[in-house]
């Protein structure tokens, strides 16, 4: 194999294959699909209504996790279980929609059924969550329990945004189903 040796203008010379600016190709077999081929950045979601509600979703949950923590009694526990589960699963559907995932994956999922009901249950939890962690925290009179009453309005707020997800979620699933 031979290297191709490059003179530049003031006489020096520069080998071509120790060049590190040089990027590699890598040949791939014609008879094997890439799996990661139709992966891409899908930014537009995040511009429509449901893509703002998990971003709006993200937002409470780590305003509920800041405020709740560190947890000192039962009800914050729970509510504090509830909102980082919330928040991991509406983070694994940010990135599914982001990279486009749903397209990709060739797997026999009701996509919109299946985040229909994650969506309906975060919310019916966080409902749960914050009425224990209101009525936990509201005889107390503390500048902890004005933190976790915080957590307990915000958590509302996050209530609502997962509610709303769910109808938005329902009417597309209901388009989609009857077709």
């Amino acid at each position: 194999m031979m290297s191709e040796t490059v003179v530049t203008m003031d006489g020096s010379s520069n080998n071509a294959s120790n060049n590190p600016r040089q990027v590699p190709t890598v040949k791939t077999e014609p008879g094997q699909p890439n799996p990661l081929a139709g992966i891409r950045l899908n930014v537009a979601y995040f511009k429509t209504i449901p893509g703002i509600l998990k971003l709006v979703q993200l937002g409470l949950g780590i305003i509920c996790m800041a405020c709740a923590s560190p947890a000192f009694i039962g009800a914050t526990h729970w509510f504090l279980f509830v909102a980082v589960t919330a928040f991991i699963s509406t983070l694994i559907w940010s990135a599914i929609y982001f990279l486009s995932l749903r397209e990709v994956l060739k797997v026999p999922i009701n996509w919109i059924l299946s985040e229909l009901l994650n969506t309906f249950v975060k919310a019916v939890l966080y409902m749960i969550a914050f009425i224990a962690q209101l009525s936990a925290w509201s005889a107390l009179r503390s500048t902890v329990a004005a933190s976790n009453i915080a957590a307990g309005v915000f958590g509302i707020f996050n209530t609502i945004a997962y509610a709303a997800g769910t109808y938005f979620l329902y009417i597309e699933w209901k388009s989609t189903n009857t077709q």
